[in-house]
């Protein structure tokens, strides 16, 4: 039997039902930003990053490791706290890491930056060498670290500064570009 107090209360869901149905309906969402091209972006990022190079005979030439390595284009790969080994068979004993480093598809260069450093333990005259520099090219084929940035060289006791330097590294030579001034100490 419906009474005047069940009509009330039916009439009331039924205004609460249609209510909410109209908030619902009149409520737009929002489409998702199409990419450019309407393509998906595709990419990837790696921790503790372990990248191997190899020469041109397909033998492994040296190695890449990161705390953080991400695609940043087609032909581009960032790196994060990064450090570069040649391997043993290279003869080559040098190793480098800088804060940040960026190679190219190609992986003909990379570009280190950030407190770059490079150190060798059979360096000149068989003594610990160190160069340190803010920026620098490696070319790993090649055996060849450049900067125009200023660098300071540690020979044991003997420090050099300048602007600029082309290292050899297979060859264990440096050419300092230009204002060079150094310590020696007997």
């Amino acid at each position: 039997m419906l009474t005047a107090r069940n009509t009330i209360g039916i009439a009331l869901l039924l205004a609460a039902a249609f209510g909410t149905w109209y908030l619902a309906a009149s409520v737009q969402r929002e489409a998702p930003p199409a990419t450019p091209g309407g393509t998906l972006q595709t990419g990837y990022y790696l921790k503790s990053a372990r990248i191997l190079g190899t020469g041109e005979q397909g033998k492994l030439l040296y190695e890449i490791e990161a705390e953080y390595a991400e695609q940043q284009s087609d032909d581009e790969i960032a790196f994060d706290k990064v450090r570069i080994r040649y391997t043993p068979t290279t003869a080559v004993p040098w190793t480098l890491s800088a804060d940040k480093a960026w190679i190219t598809g190609d992986q003909e260069r990379l570009t280190l930056s950030g407190h770059v450093l490079a150190i060798s333990s059979a360096g000149f005259s068989g003594r610990i060498t160190e160069f340190r520099t803010d920026w620098l090219e490696l070319e790993p084929e090649n055996y060849k670290a450049e900067t125009d940035e200023r660098v300071q060289i540690r020979v044991g006791e003997r420090s050099l500064t300048a602007t600029g330097m082309v290292a050899q590294l297979r060859d264990n030579r440096l050419q300092l570009k230009s204002n060079v001034s150094g310590k020696f100490v007997p």
